[in-house]
């Protein structure tokens, strides 16, 4: 699509907006005038496919989760609040599959496996923690899938069966192999001048028709080629 910066529209229709959501771009604005998000890009291409950005009840599109900066991936944006609350009220029952792709360095410890802990967001340090037992924190699962390794770094497949913040780069790092690039959690390299996590693959039931949905971006050749 044209614009000031690059979104690819994966899927479209009266209710719901589907994207791919490049590395570096925000998902929504952290309040500086002029920044451009992924929220302001699609406003203004709803905008104008609907007619112009000055009629009050058109060009609205609403916010339904968010991907970190350098996060790249499959993002849902809805076009009405009905649509946004029918998704969001009920996330984690409505979405049937989460995949991300990750580079993370080094050699992981098994070729395949699950990781639960409680997560805690901590305002002051800007991180998320990690904990065993109960720290107050949201109980939290990702399970994980190594495709390849270069030795130096490993092509891993997470997939969520919760849905916290930092809760791929959190495992990552607790396990031990940290996502290349992600430096707020661990990792001493950065190959690809980005944090190396994909949004892969996202499935779910449309919140109006029941239709089933499933969105996948494939693994990124940059982080192919890092872990061959």
């Amino acid at each position: 699509m044209a614009g000031r910066r690059k979104l690819d529209i994966l899927y479209e229709d009266d209710c719901i907006i589907v994207a791919d959501k490049p590395s570096g771009l925000l998902t929504m604005s952290t309040g500086k005038e002029g920044e451009i998000t992924a929220y302001s890009i699609l406003t203004d291409y709803v905008r104008s496919a609907r007619g112009g950005r000055n009629t009050r009840d058109k060009g609205r599109i609403f916010i339904v989760h968010r991907l970190d900066r350098d996060t790249s991936g499959v993002i849902v944006f809805a076009k009405d609040e009905q649509t946004k609350h029918a998704l969001q009220d009920d996330w984690n029952e409505t979405i049937l599959e989460r995949k991300y792709i990750a580079a993370v360095e080094g050699t992981l410890e098994y070729d395949e496996g699950t990781v639960a802990s409680y997560l805690k967001d901590n305002p002051k340090s800007m991180k998320v923690s990690s904990s065993w037992t109960d720290n107050g924190g949201k109980y939290s699962v990702t399970h994980f899938k190594v495709l390849r390794s270069s030795g130096q770094y490993s092509l891993v497949e997470f997939e969520l069966e919760t849905g916290r913040k930092n809760q791929i780069r959190v495992h990552a790092s607790v396990i031990g192999n940290p996502v290349a690039g992600d430096r707020k959690y661990g990792s001493a390299s950065n190959p690809l001048h980005r944090l190396c996590l994909h949004a892969s693959t996202l499935v779910f039931h449309h919140p109006r028709t029941g239709q089933l949905l499933r969105f996948d971006t494939g693994i990124p050749k940059d982080f192919m080629r890092l872990c061959r």
